[in-house]
């Protein structure tokens, strides 16, 4: 389409500046999603230890299995959406914390192997583990919007089993 008028090229090229900055601000948006658990998990993994981290990992599997599970979900609140969300979620993250505490104590040794890049490929599936949790468990789409290239990667039901699988895959394969 061309412009007839300078008022309708400023109003075109406007248009063009607003698309690519919104695309860029979703494409930086996405990036932060994944980058910063995964710089969390991965220094939690230098910092505290492989065998600590395992016991994150294997924690978010006993945790879910209680999440599903619990008997007094009904008393959670539902409205409104950002509390039923943090409520939800602190559930699973209290949980989450109380099968770390135990794996850590019993059953996670200090003296298995998984290099930097292992590390770095178990901090991006357990990423992708808890963003494919908050796809298909928690109310997440009615607080937050995630963008389409998101979408196609977590939306899909048939997806949440790979990546919910992904990171005990990647223990089984990554940890020696």
């Amino acid at each position: 389409m061309t412009a007839t008028t300078t008022t309708d090229a400023i109003v075109q090229v406007g248009a063009l500046a607003t698309e690519y900055s919104l695309t860029i601000w979703n494409f930086a948006g996405d990036s932060l999603i994944i980058i910063v658990p995964v710089l969390i998990f991965f220094a939690f993994a230098r910092s505290e230890g492989r065998g600590p981290f395992v016991a994150v990992l294997l924690s978010f599997y006993c945790a879910y299995a209680l999440y599903l599970t619990f008997p007094y979900a009904s008393f959670l609140p539902t409205a409104p959406a950002l509390t039923a969300l943090l409520a939800q979620v602190g559930l699973y993250f209290a949980l989450t914390l109380v099968f770390y505490l135990i794996l850590r104590r019993v059953v996670v040794s200090d003296f298995l192997y998984i290099g930097i890049l292992g590390l770095i490929i178990l901090s991006f599936l357990a990423t992708a583990f808890l963003i494919a949790l908050a796809y298909h468990i928690f109310p997440v789409a009615a607080v937050y919007n995630f963008t389409p290239a998101l979408d196609a990667l977590f939306a899909a039901k048939a997806y949440f089993w790979w990546w919910f699988a992904a990171p005990a895959i990647g223990l089984f394969f990554l940890a020696r």
